[in-house]
């Protein structure tokens, strides 16, 4: 019986009972990966990324309830988290983290020097973004940088270059993910301030909604843009097309800034998500 309670609070320290966040991360990489590949990727490739969103997500969570141990029990959304209620100990955390991570590391080696050696710079990331909201009202920036690092390094592994269009994929993507998380900031906006929590939500105050929609068009345009350097044809524009009316729908969905609608708006950017990869797919047959 205990050893169930523990699995079940590692399993929530993980967020295994919400694929959000994993999901979020994993579909630009499947972009990167099938226009890389100009159609389905090689399906060991495949199913590296797809393990590695997985466990570096994982290993991401634990880094930021670490990071955040102090002050979540202070946050409503947060205060039943696994290391505030103490039914993960922070040595347990650490172990997990740790084995996580030599996880995703060894999935890595079975690919090419140059994406183990971007790896590096994805570790880094994930690991210091946590700790960004203490010092910095842009730590949405530095996740968007961690959750685009996937698509340079699909391009690595199926490619073993760069091309220099990868960063139009790349800069859209880091647009997209400030404009979700800043939605997610704004459902604990009320507890950050006094806790002393810094965020991109904080720092655009009542021009949240404004920004995000400038946001939002960068990152339709720069994907725009990306799709004319790849060749990408009339399904990708037409999931482009699906993507500005996600985004109109984010826009009603946060109007009045209610914590609940905001959560949605976060959530459902999923769809997005979704679209642009159904798009790629589509332009590739298949």
């Amino acid at each position: 019986m205990a050893s169930t309670s523990k699995t079940r609070a590692l399993l929530q320290l993980i967020r295994a009972d919400k694929p959000i966040g994993t999901l979020l991360l994993l579909w630009p990489t499947l972009w990167a990966l099938w226009i890389a590949a100009e159609g389905l990727p090689d399906f060991k490739l495949l199913a590296i990324f797809v393990a590695g969103t997985f466990l570096t997500r994982s290993a991401g969570c634990i880094i930021n309830d670490l990071a955040d141990r102090g002050i979540d029990g202070a946050v409503k959304r947060t205060s039943g988290r696994p290391l505030v209620t103490g039914t993960v100990t922070e040595s347990e955390a650490r172990i997990l983290f740790v084995v996580l991570m030599l996880l995703a590391f060894v999935l890595v080696l079975f690919t090419n020097t140059l994406t183990i050696a971007l790896s590096v710079a994805a570790v880094l990331l994930a690991s210091t973004y946590p700790f960004m909201k203490r010092y910095t009202h842009l730590p949405q920036l530095v996740l968007g940088l961690a959750f685009s690092w996937g698509i340079p390094m699909a391009f690595a592994a199926q490619r073993e270059e760069l091309p220099a269009t990868l960063w139009l994929i790349f800069l859209g993507n880091i647009c997209w993910v400030v404009t979700y998380d800043t939605m997610y900031a704004m459902v604990d906006r009320d507890d950050d301030i006094p806790a002393g929590v810094k965020s991109t939500a904080i720092l655009f105050g009542r021009h949240d909604r404004l920004i995000i929609a400038i946001l939002q068009i960068l990152c339709l345009l720069t994907l725009c843009l990306a799709g004319r350097a790849f060749a990408l044809g009339a399904w990708f524009n037409l999931s482009l097309g699906v993507s500005a009316a996600l985004f109109g729908y984010h826009q009603y969905l946060i109007r009045r800034r209610e914590r609940d609608a905001c959560f949605k708006a976060f959530l459902h950017n999923n769809w997005t998500g979704l679209a642009i990869l159904l798009g790629i797919v589509l332009h590739y047959g298949g």
